[in-house]
């Protein structure tokens, strides 16, 4: 699964939960099959994250082994990005494309897009190294020109 480029990989899952997810909002609602879609792909964030730790060199997590492995992330053009820092302590970049954004609404799932691709980074974190911690501002997901990304290590 390492192979396949994570925005394939997003593709694929969204193509499986979409006629999921239509079936839960025409028996449950929109609020509920939401919420449910949020509470399941939170849980597989952080079960990812913890997956990729496994696989940190010499089973250490880091701020450095992090941003290593955000290549996963931009592989192929998914992201275009303009880094601002990147040290031991801080990670701090803006997202100026996002291919994830544009994937989900050709497939007519921008309205989830932000519970299918944007609510696992802040929990993909709490999974690879609970002191890593996100605050985002804004993100292209919601209709903002840019996805503020700001990373911190706390020790």
């Amino acid at each position: 699964m390492q192979d396949i480029p994570i925005l394939s990989r997003r593709r694929l899952q969204a193509e499986v939960i979409q006629p999921i997810y239509d079936e839960m909002v025409k028996r449950l609602g929109e609020d509920e099959a939401q919420s449910i879609l949020d509470a399941a792909i939170r849980r597989a964030a952080i079960a990812e994250g913890a997956n990729l730790a496994s696989q940190a060199p010499d089973g250490e997590t880091s701020m450095k082994s992090f941003i290593d492995c955000f290549e996963l992330w931009t592989r192929g053009g998914a992201l275009e990005i303009e880094v601002h820092q990147a040290t031991d302590e801080r990670f701090e970049f803006d997202v100026t494309r996002c291919r994830y954004a544009e994937t989900y609404q050709e497939m007519e799932l921008g309205h989830i897009g932000q519970l299918l691709s944007c609510n696992r980074d802040e929990c993909f974190c709490e999974g690879y190294d609970p002191k890593i911690k996100l605050e985002r501002k804004q993100t292209i997901m919601a209709g903002d020109a840019r996805c503020t990304f700001r990373y911190r290590y706390q020790r």
